[in-house]
């Protein structure tokens, strides 16, 4: 049995999966290493065909992509992983496009170059008088209309289902912690200045320790844009803050002041005025987004049974090393045996 898991290209991100195929189903053997061999079959799928020249056509942009990026030893494992997701595409491709021939799913050429339009205008690169790229247009309709037809019509959501996952991820609905805050900023004039800059630093931490205005020393020596206003950032949210700065209010009260905090903008003194500490949106005000979440988990449920459920019916042969001029190799996937519904 070849077990495949999905792999879509062409379909909405809840349908890209990552894709891992067992190594020991195919030879060791690179198939574009191959330069020796024009064309040949490398897979059968049912009653297709896929050919090595399909193969390097699917997998042209990120072997270029890979080529950029490693070398040596890890580029040929990059490379061999890439062609094993490159077929494991294109076989649960065919094997789903089968199914929608089956099951009388078909796109108009009409609705072709209207998907095709639409994409152009998302900024997407298609020649209209490419017959290879309508192909492609009309592969993507196609197989987004057998998922919804096949899948998604059949996912019921229910209230149970959306209060429980509101319960397992209320992190996820929560508000961030929020921080009033007022800053004085020393800035290096030049890389030659920086132990200027910490010494007035230092002058300023004690003339606040001797009492004097944070919003008079803001005014006086702060190099912030806020400094006009005596230093006041007003409201941010927990994560806008630069690491440093963020970490040191966390252990701050309402009132208290930071010792100097270096950071790649310069020195700074930070007051928290206020802090309101992480909230929790109500069920009911995130019900729709966690409707939407939900059924988009069942979905994924379903359409990996689903697509189990194609493989186990079809036939499905690897034939690698014939493609590379050596001797056949085949890994078919047995036919449903009698016991299975068609």
């Amino acid at each position: 049995m070849i077990t495949i898991r999905p792999f879509i290209t062409m379909a909405p991100d809840w349908l890209r999966h990552t894709v891992f195929f067992l190594l020991g189903l195919i030879a060791q053997a690179s198939i574009l290493s191959a330069a020796q061999v024009e064309d040949g079959i490398i897979a059968i799928v049912n009653s297709d065909l896929i050919m090595l020249s399909e193969m390097k056509q699917e997998l042209a942009p990120e072997r270029a992509r890979i080529q950029k990026e490693y070398r040596g030893d890890v580029l040929a494992r990059q490379l061999k992983t890439a062609e094993y997701m490159a077929l494991t595409s294109m076989i649960e491709r065919k094997l789903q496009l089968q199914e929608a021939k089956v099951r009388g799913i078909a796109v108009t050429d009409q609705e072709v170059r209207q998907a095709a339009q639409q994409m152009k205008q998302q900024g997407r690169t298609i020649d209209e008088t490419n017959p290879a790229d309508m192909k492609k247009v009309r592969e993507q309709l196609t197989l987004l209309r057998v998922v919804d037809r096949e899948v998604r019509s059949g996912v019921m959501v229910a209230d149970s289902d959306m209060k429980r996952y509101f319960q397992e991820h209320r992190d996820r609905f929560a508000l961030s912690e929020e921080y009033t805050l007022s800053q004085i900023l020393i800035r290096p004039r030049s890389p030659d200045d920086t132990a200027d800059a910490r010494e007035k630093v230092r002058e300023v931490m004690a003339r606040l320790k001797q009492g004097e205005s944070f919003e008079d020393l803001a005014l006086r020596f702060s190099d912030g844009p806020d400094a006009s206003h005596g230093g006041r950032l007003g409201l941010v949210r927990q994560g806008e803050l630069l690491p440093g700065i963020e970490r040191t209010i966390a252990n701050l009260v309402p009132g208290g002041i930071s010792d100097m905090i270096e950071t790649p903008e310069g020195f700074h003194i930070v007051r928290l005025e206020d802090k309101k500490p992480k909230q929790f949106r109500p069920y009911e005000e995130v019900r729709t987004e966690i409707q939407g979440l939900v059924f988009q988990q069942k979905s994924e449920d379903v359409f990996q049974a689903w697509l189990a459920d194609l493989k186990n019916k079809a036939y499905i042969e690897i034939k690698f090393e014939s493609a590379l001029s050596g001797p056949t190799t085949t890994s078919p996937a047995p036919r449903p045996s009698p016991t299975n519904k068609e």
